[in-house]
């Protein structure tokens, strides 16, 4: 893949940088929209929204990297952002934000919600492009060689990074193994779960407050617990599951609570 893509003096610029701030604006446009139609605040509120999601997000992210990790030095290392601490960082970055800005809560994550899908599937394109966050050794048609991936697919660097063996039959004559392009099936998957908030999204204001966002939530983490079986990890803690399949299984349920809650109640915020 592309390790970068140019140099401003010393400071190296890479695809993941590019596509991070590609699916910031994305998700900024998409915000605006949505805020338009739902009658919220102004350019200046989207864009603190934005600006605090995004830095927070990527702060938490690096956070939960290190923890996984267990070396805090990776604080300060440009590579590994991780989607769940991301999402914890942003969440708190964005209720701090909104009783700042005395925004409804309820609506305002509503508002949220598609650019978040849309962003998400925008961002993983920077993965892809940088060969992060692939999956195991697959004979499919679209399998992909990460020959600058981190690591490079190589069955010595599957074994020794994340303890997937390869299947001798999937080695090739060069030594390279193709693997799953998981990164590109969440971008699929997320560009397909923007398409069902836009679509709920003009359903109209009969929706209860709430209940887009805690939908989008629970398809981003059923998507997350799906992708997980073939992805290549090493954190892999009860049999066969991930962490992040845990905390996805843990979100859904939630997030159905959530919903169950917003039908019996009249919600008004």
């Amino acid at each position: 893949m592309i390790e970068e893509l140019f140099h401003i003096g010393s400071f190296s610029v890479s695809p993941f940088g590019v596509m991070l701030v590609a699916s910031l604006s994305v998700a900024y446009w998409q915000l605006r929209k949505s805020m338009q139609f739902y009658q919220l605040g102004d350019e200046e509120d989207a864009s603190a929204i934005i600006f605090a999601a995004g830095f927070f997000g990527i702060l938490g992210g690096k956070v939960y990297y290190a923890i996984l990790a267990g070396d805090w030095h990776l604080l300060f290392d440009r590579a590994g952002i991780v989607w769940y601490g991301g999402f914890i960082g942003g969440f708190v970055a964005l209720m701090w934000t909104l009783h700042r800005r005395q925004l409804p809560i309820a609506r305002t994550f509503d508002a949220t919600a598609p650019g978040l899908a849309l962003g998400y599937g925008v961002g993983r394109i920077g993965c892809f492009l940088v060969g992060d966050d692939y999956g195991k050794p697959t004979d499919l048609p679209w399998a992909t060689t990460f020959k600058v991936g981190l690591p490079p697919t190589t069955a010595d660097n599957l074994r020794r990074s994340f303890g997937v063996e390869t299947p001798p039959e999937l080695i090739g004559a060069d030594g390279w193994v193709a693997v799953h392009p998981t990164q590109l099936y969440e971008t699929a998957a997320g560009f397909l779960i923007w398409g069902i908030a836009l679509w709920l999204l003009h359903r109209g204001r009969e929706m209860r407050p709430g209940m887009l966002f805690s939908t989008v939530i629970g398809l981003l983490a059923t998507e997350r617990f799906l992708v997980e079986f073939v992805r290549a990890k090493d954190d892999r803690v009860l049999g066969d599951f991930t962490v992040a399949q845990l905390i996805s299984v843990l979100i859904v349920i939630m997030t159905m609570v959530i919903a169950w809650r917003l039908r019996q109640v009249d919600v008004t915020s």
